[in-house]
């Protein structure tokens, strides 16, 4: 599939370089990891256009984690490229860090510190400029108001995901990855938040890319889906080109037969 490489860009990209500007969000070229006698990601290839909500699906196994953390510059490859924001990763993380941002609700922060002290310590992390200002906005734009003093710990899982997307907000990222974003929610709650995440990207014109075992959640956010088995792309389409090749009604079906190897071929 090609995307679109050249979407217009927030103000963010003031500064910078005009080949970052014009550069895709992401662009992994010929991707491997290898752990001893496992290969996690087997040469993968593909490019995210700036603006877009991608969804990286596949079983537990896939290589969808080891993908995203050698795009945060967290895992080295074994060999081929990433580029963030037209950077190289890691080579020139410390270019691109501050604008993107990681979050999942199986990363816990420290439970004995508040609401409060959390967000200040993730905001000086990245920096943040006029941080009080940006966390009372937070507080108000995702309903954290009322607990912004209590100790992380001893918040429902519905709060605990709302304070994590503000902290992946915090930095207002041109760039956000996403680990199941709403696992273990209430159907409300996980309404609440990809609607909050919606709205972010098309304020911020901001790229999300979403690895999540929900599909209904996929269909309804993502441009545009990367199926992954085994460490390879088994796919990589629009939701409705992928649901129509493998001749079913929804997402759900294609990840079924992809988990237990029925071919588009063998569906059409």
């Amino acid at each position: 599939m090609t995307d679109d490489d050249t979407v217009p860009v927030g103000a963010s990209d003031a500064g910078v370089s005009d080949a970052s500007v014009l550069a895709p969000a992401i662009a992994v070229s010929h991707l491997t990891k290898q752990y001893k006698t496992a290969r996690a990601v087997d040469d993968i290839s593909f490019r995210i256009g700036r603006g877009s909500i991608t969804g990286l699906l596949g079983g537990n196994g896939a290589g969808k984690t080891t993908t995203i953390a050698m795009i945060m510059g967290l895992v080295l490859p074994t060999s081929g490229r990433v580029e963030v924001l037209g950077h190289s990763m890691p080579a020139e993380s410390a270019k691109v860090l501050g604008r993107m941002n990681f979050e999942s609700p199986y990363v816990d922060m420290p439970m004995r510190l508040t609401v409060r002290q959390n967000l200040t310590i993730f905001g000086r992390l990245y920096a943040v400029q006029n941080l009080k200002a940006r966390i009372a906005e937070l507080a108000a734009d995702l309903d954290l108001t009322d607990f912004l003093d209590r100790a992380s710990g001893k918040l429902s899982a519905g709060q605990k995901t709302r304070v994590a997307l503000a902290k992946a907000l915090i930095n207002d990222p041109d760039l956000l990855l996403l680990d199941e974003p709403t696992a273990s929610l209430d159907p409300d709650t996980a309404d609440w938040v990809r609607s909050h995440l919606e709205r972010y990207r098309k304020r911020r014109n901001a790229t999300i890319l979403l690895a999540s075992h929900n599909m209904l959640e996929v269909e309804r956010l993502c441009d545009r889906v990367i199926i992954m088995k085994r460490g390879r792309i088994e796919d990589d389409d629009t939701p409705a080109q992928i649901m129509a090749r493998y001749n079913r009604a929804t997402l759900e079906e294609v990840f079924l037969d992809v988990a237990r190897g029925r071919n588009r071929e063998a569906a059409q």
